[in-house]
């Protein structure tokens, strides 16, 4: 219509009395355009379907299934409204294409959620052109849909700890397994090659014989996973917040200390506790720790390092593991961790897990080509120091600390973890 008001201008200018011909061309596109959107057809049923449950960083599909009136409708779309913690801002568009098993229509929108928790899909729109492309209708559905977002699991189904788990030697059936660890389990004669160190000796003098003890690997540990849920640890790392990486790489190591025969527990904290679980010993009842790891909470505030070691500690009656995910941005609040930590190491043995920063070393390795980016990398170089010294009076105290990339740190913590474990260091 914007295209022939120029032709009707000099179709007026020509011959005025002419004029009724645009008006009759408007109104004869209206009704092209009332009639296309009448051979579109109608839709006689649609759904947005969307499973109840998924992990966070992992494909979530949501299809739109429509079915049409026309066989072939003209290039139909849909569109989502959803939670943010879906991913993409809170709101997806895509085409529908038919389906080779029916008649109908189908799309899906592959989202990557971000935050764990409980996100709902809230609206849908579906449209679709007619034959000629000038008419389109446009339909709104009222789709409340919620999708549980859980911890990341993809590490624990991984192959490689499946295999590991599988050739470990403790599983889920409990065995005793002599020869190791320190807890006596029988007398046996001493045999050439055995360990001399393990003859004992008074039992050689009664028996006028040399007997060896044989010893029982120690299981029944205690594992505490300690997450700190405040503002650094809310940031995010590769499109996902540090303390979801954690909750994954603690999950791992949970139920491998699990499988282990040893009994897990997870506390998580900001400016006051917010979860504490009891110990759980049963592999079977490992999705007790993944609904308790899922009801964890982001917080904006700075934790509150004092009040939440003293309150596990309180609440711990023997030598446990306690492995602590943390972060930190300034030296007063890395000097407040400190100093709560170290009430802890003379009683428990501490595992200090960190989430390398891999931005700070891009801005310290950034070609200083102007004052703004000298200015940043100074910075960054700084905080890094800081950073460093930190860890290096963490290590001096005792605490054995995990510093590494993301990907990795579930891995680095299982090794701890059974190095802890075959050296009874633990119990």
């Amino acid at each position: 219509m914007a295209g022939l008001a120029p032709a009707a201008i000099i179709l007026a200018a020509i011959a005025p009395g002419f004029w009724l011909a645009a008006p009759a061309i408007a109104a004869g596109v209206i009704l092209l355009v009332v009639l296309d959107g009448w051979l579109a057809g109608s839709c006689r049923d649609w759904s947005v379907e969307a499973p109840a449950d998924t992990e966070v960083g992992q494909i979530t599909a949501i299809e739109v299934v429509a079915e049409f009136s026309r066989a072939a409708p003209n290039g139909p779309v849909a569109a989502l409204e959803f939670d943010p913690r879906l991913g993409q801002s809170g709101a997806a568009r895509f085409g529908l294409a038919t389906s080779t098993i029916d008649a109908r229509h189908r799309g899906q929108a592959e989202l990557h959620p971000e935050r764990r928790g409980t996100a709902e899909i809230t609206r849908a729109w579906l449209r679709w052109e007619g034959p000629l492309g000038l008419g389109a209708r446009q339909i709104a559905l009222p789709a409340k849909q919620g999708i549980r977002i859980w911890p990341d699991l993809s590490p624990v189904r991984s192959r490689e700890l499946q295999t590991f788990l599988r050739n470990a030697q403790t599983g889920l059936i409990a065995r005793r397994i002599r020869g190791e660890g320190t807890q006596f389990e029988a007398l046996s004669e001493y045999e050439p090659g055995m360990d001399r160190r393990r003859i004992d000796w008074k039992a050689s003098a009664r028996h006028n014989h040399l007997y060896a003890r044989e010893n029982e690997s120690e299981r029944d540990n205690q594992i505490v996973f300690a997450f700190d849920c405040g503002q650094a640890m809310c940031e995010p790392v590769d499109g996902m917040p540090r303390i979801d990486r954690a909750v994954s790489a603690a999950l791992t190591c949970a139920y491998v200390a699990l499988k282990s025969g040893d009994r897990v527990s997870l506390f998580g904290f900001a400016q006051r506790p917010q979860v504490m679980t009891p110990f759980v010993g049963d592999p079977r009842a490992f999705h007790r720790l993944q609904s308790a790891a899922a009801s964890l909470d982001y917080s904006a505030a700075e934790p509150n390092f004092t009040l939440a070691l003293a309150t596990l500690t309180a609440k711990l009656r023997r030598r446990s593991l306690i492995v602590l995910f943390s972060d930190f941005t300034d030296a007063t609040a890395a000097e407040l961790m400190i100093e709560s930590i170290e009430r802890l190491v003379g009683k428990h043995l501490i595992v200090f897990v960190t989430i390398a920063d891999s931005e700070l070393d891009a801005f310290v390795d950034e070609e200083p080509s102007d004052i703004a980016t000298l200015a940043r990398s100074v910075t960054a170089d700084t905080l890094a120091r800081q950073r460093s010294i930190v860890l290096q009076r963490l290590r001096r105290m005792g605490v054995d600390v995990i510093e590494a990339p993301w990907e990795q740190i579930g891995y680095q913590l299982i090794d701890r973890y059974l190095r802890a474990k075959n050296s009874e260091a633990i119990g």
